[in-house]
């Protein structure tokens, strides 16, 4: 009998640690500084930089929209950029349900500047909810403030689409879990854009190549920086793996710098049309079409950060079909 007692005791004690634990992460998280009382200037030069912010390197309007993927890289259908309802579902390996929002004025009017700004670099939204980080705010944190700034005041000069989405919902317990990720942003200064390399590793940070481009198990990314070898799964049960970007052989090396740029410029090249991908071939989540949209310089300056990372002997199987 004494066993048994202690055995409900010690039983009762961990439910009662779990019980307290639990209430701690439901009330102290996520913990992030309250938005600022701040109002951004909309003027031409920011809503210009905005523009090219949120279309072809943060890719605002790539995951805020619709895809098409009976296309290949899955364009954006016209007309739906900014109004959201793009899913990331089970379907695709995700621990839940989660639908992009409606950006254009219509779903963002009534926000503050501020709970905007808060948002896009902490990830934690008005009602001080935490959002799935499928939205990189933990690489937009680390850009210049005036760069985010840009893109409020672009995203206000857009015309209001009247659309509702379904909230995002994701799986226990990683509705815990996701409730711990957001922090407080690190701020930098935009680089000098004569510094290739220390601009290049911004732009890749906007950009979040590195979140795609390193392997990611259980939650955590296990491999270097730009590696590749990520998986994606897709609804049709083709597995999509990223390409490494490191100097290695089985990687960029034999990428000069011309060949990596016209790689993304080809999609601008007005002979270019998007091939068709039916049904068990080949498809790809990397937006370049979207991408394509940057300048050269900046794509140049990319190439030679990639230049500077450890390579790295990873040889990557891209596509394996349903």
């Amino acid at each position: 009998m004494k066993v048994v007692k202690y055995l409900l005791y010690v039983l009762a004690s961990l439910i009662a640690v779990l019980v307290v634990g639990l209430l701690y992460v439901l009330i102290a998280f996520p913990k992030v500084s309250p938005p600022t009382d701040m109002k951004v200037e909309i003027t031409p030069e920011k809503v210009e930089r905005g523009r090219y912010l949120a279309y072809h390197v943060m890719m605002c309007a790539d995951c805020h929209s619709i895809r098409n993927f009976d296309i290949y890289s899955g364009p954006p259908i016209p007309g739906t950029e900014f109004v959201g309802g793009d899913i990331f579902d089970q379907s695709m390996g995700f621990p839940g349900k989660f639908i992009s929002s409606n950006i254009t004025p219509y779903g963002i009017g009534d926000w503050t500047d501020g709970e905007l700004f808060r948002l896009i670099t902490t990830g934690v939204n008005r009602e001080n909810r935490a959002i799935f980080p499928v939205m990189p705010y933990h690489n937009f944190g680390k850009l210049d403030p005036v760069d985010i700034e840009s893109v409020i005041a672009f995203l206000r000069t857009l015309e209001p689409v009247e659309k509702e989405h379904p909230k995002s919902k994701a799986d226990f317990p990683f509705s815990l879990i996701l409730k711990t990720i957001p922090e407080d942003p690190s701020f930098t200064l935009k680089p000098d854009q004569n510094d290739k390399v220390a601009y290049g590793k911004y732009l890749y940070t906007a950009a979040a190549c590195g979140d795609c481009h390193t392997n990611f198990e259980k939650g955590k990314f296990v491999g270097p920086d730009g590696g590749g070898g990520r998986e994606f799964e897709m609804p049709d049960g083709s597995v999509l793996r990223t390409a490494n970007l490191t100097p290695h052989e089985t990687g960029l090396l034999h990428y000069n710098k011309d060949v990596f740029v016209k790689r993304f410029k080809m999609y601008t090249d007005s002979n270019y049309v998007l091939p068709k991908v039916k049904s068990g071939e080949m498809q790809t989540i990397m937006p370049w079409y979207m991408y394509s949209g940057m300048t050269e310089d900046d794509l140049s300056a990319i190439y030679d950060y990639l230049q500077t990372l450890t390579p790295y002997d990873n040889y990557v199987v891209k596509y394996d079909p349903p």
